[in-house]
């Protein structure tokens, strides 16, 4: 007979060592399932927090306009994000970030929340808390004068948190979204982008409080040249410049030193600063040689340079800077001031005010001096309506930064500081510039005509993606399109008077409108195709690192025409491309378009 199997006896060191092992993995896995469930519970309570901090945020926004209030929410805000920080930065959360796959997503979302905390706690509540002291009926002027102690004390709580929120979205920014799940990569991207917007305002409000003060002759007086830009005859920057005035400040107070107009300026032999070989290249000397010129370049830190140049010679006063203005820009204060009363009796008012200043002036006045004089009236009323403190300060406010996101009001200053200050804001008037949010092309459009036909000409601008793909990183690259249709939309030049049409002066047909563009690709952007309606071709050149196509149209009244211009990113870059172009009637100065994800 077979024996039957025994089963082997294990010695018994080897049995008390299974069971250690045993109990020390058994011991591991209740870990790490408490962990597990730790982390999990407090990324609920986190999640919870953060919710109520973004209603928080929401109900915050609406209630801006009382700072006592929004002091309060911010507050509540503070105490949230708090909570959410602490349960997203324990020893346990962190030590599990250095985990495979689940790591990156606990990191980024420890990251989001150490962020979003800093911003509540120590950008956003100071400066909560010294703006419950400020009123903003205390930006009314009084008597001609501008209380500046509610910027003095604000200065140091908006730098604080401007660098604040640049450290906040820099950080959030950085996050490596390419291991991450969906949800957080999406999260990442959307307080990225929430991030962005708020350091921008933060930094509006910080460069606000630091350059008012100075410009208005808290330190000293100063004096700043004030150009106004007639968009009837296109300058790359709005139009040529027409009336002219000198704005003195001293300690707050306002006043209008002279005025004067374009007519004023003579025809300079030469430029009167020297130019840039590449500026020389695409516009020749003309900007440097005729006050209605100076905005043909399209950067203003040029324009205001040769503007103040120009006054000096003229006047010899050195300005402190050069500001220009549209009567667009007009329109949107007087919504804010209300209607002025002109001396000839006509009342000015943000519905009248374009029609009446760039096209029926002309039917009423045929003397250029006469339209000179009614211009600087116009511009007078305003600037006393202002400066007597009209209106509503927050609609004013309102009006001015809607002015300056249009680019029709630009500042240059001669002091480096305040320049340095206004460098990345709109109001400089830069080359269109290209960075993480969008890449940008410029469509500039100057009046060849030697009239006031461009109030008649509309010029339609459409930019999109023909290909692009998303990285995980949401960085896109491609092939983009650009298309610019002007149309002449006056009546028969017989209807019109000579001073609108040119009257053939300047070798073009009264009634032809003929308009010199000048296309800018983004930086870093390569062209692939340009076409034009019409046997024309393009000229061009490079300013500052950007390719530059230029063309010229003649469009006899009931005709339009095309330019289509085609170019691809070298390198993978930001989602959206805008096309920033000169300011004109009634029509916006940007368009955009965002590559969707795959």
């Amino acid at each position: 007979m077979t024996p039957a199997p025994t089963t082997p006896v294990l010695p018994r060191a080897a049995r008390v060592a299974g069971v250690v092992f045993a109990a020390v993995l058994g011991a591991l896995l209740v870990c790490v399932v408490a962990a597990a469930a730790w982390i999990g519970i407090r990324g609920i309570l986190a999640y919870g927090h953060l919710d109520d901090a973004q209603t928080a945020a929401a109900l915050t926004r609406d209630q801006l306009t009382d700072p006592a209030s929004a002091a309060d929410a911010v507050a509540t805000i503070a105490d949230d994000t708090a909570a959410a920080r602490s349960l997203t930065t324990d020893p346990i959360w962190r030590a599990a970030e250095v985990l495979p796959w689940v790591g990156p997503q606990l990191a980024a979302v420890s990251t989001m929340t150490v962020a979003v905390d800093d911003v509540a706690g120590s950008a956003l509540t100071p400066l909560v808390e010294v703006a419950g002291t400020f009123d903003v009926d205390s930006l009314r002027p009084q008597d001609g004068r501008l209380d500046l102690s509610p910027f003095t004390e604000i200065q140091d709580a908006a730098a604080a948190s401007a660098e604040e929120l640049v450290d906040a979205a820099e950080a959030v920014s950085a996050i490596d979204r390419s291991p991450l799940v969906t949800p957080v990569r999406e999260a990442v991207r959307d307080l990225s982008a929430l991030l962005a917007d708020t350091r921008d305002g933060a930094g509006a409000v910080a460069r606000a409080t630091a350059l008012l003060p100075a410009m208005l002759g808290a330190d000293e007086p100063r004096t700043y040249l004030l150009l106004f830009q007639n968009n009837a005859e296109w300058r790359s920057l709005g139009g040529i410049t027409g009336a002219v005035a000198a704005i003195r400040t001293d300690d707050g107070s306002l006043s209008l030193a002279a005025q004067g107009s374009s007519s004023d300026f003579p025809r300079y032999d030469d430029a009167v600063l020297p130019l840039d070989e590449e500026i020389l290249g695409i516009y020749g000397t003309r900007p440097g040689r005729y006050i209605q010129n100076v905005t043909q370049v399209p950067d203003f830190a040029v324009s205001g340079a040769l503007a103040q140049e120009m006054w000096q010679r003229e006047t010899g006063e050195t300005v402190d800077g050069v500001i220009a203005v549209d009567p667009v820009a007009l329109s949107y204060l007087l919504e804010a001031t209300g209607p002025v009363i002109l001396p000839t009796g006509d009342e000015l008012t943000a519905g009248n005010a374009v029609d009446l200043l760039l096209n029926d002036v002309y039917f009423r006045y045929d003397v250029p001096a006469e339209q000179d004089a009614f211009f600087a009236a116009a511009a007078a009323a305003v600037f006393d309506a202002v400066a007597d403190g009209r209106g509503d300060p927050a609609a004013l406010l309102s009006a001015l930064t809607r002015a300056g996101d249009e680019h029709r009001l630009l500042l240059w200053s001669a002091h480096e500081h305040d320049q340095e200050l206004l460098a990345d804001t709109t109001l400089a008037g830069g080359l269109p510039r290209t960075d993480d949010e969008a890449a940008r092309f410029g469509v500039f459009l100057n009046d060849g005509t030697g009239s006031k036909m461009d109030y008649y000409v509309t010029a339609d601008t459409v930019v999109g993606w023909d290909a692009c793909m998303v990285d995980d990183t949401g960085a896109a690259q491609g092939e983009a399109t650009l298309s610019v249709t002007l149309a002449n939309t006056a009546p028969d030049a017989s209807d019109l008077p000579d001073y609108i049409t040119g009257g053939g002066g300047f070798g073009v047909p009264a009634g032809t409108a003929r308009t010199v563009g000048y296309i800018y690709l983004p930086e870093g952007w390569e062209l692939t195709d340009a076409e034009i309606d019409g046997d024309l071709g393009f000229g061009g050149g490079t300013h500052d690192g950007r390719r530059v196509l230029t063309f010229e149209l003649d469009l006899e009244s009931g005709e339009q025409a095309s330019v289509f211009v085609t170019a691809r990113s070298v390198h993978a870059g930001a989602r959206t491309v805008e096309a920033v172009s000169t300011p004109r009637i009634g029509q916006a100065t940007e368009v955009v378009a965002t590559c969707p994800r795959a």
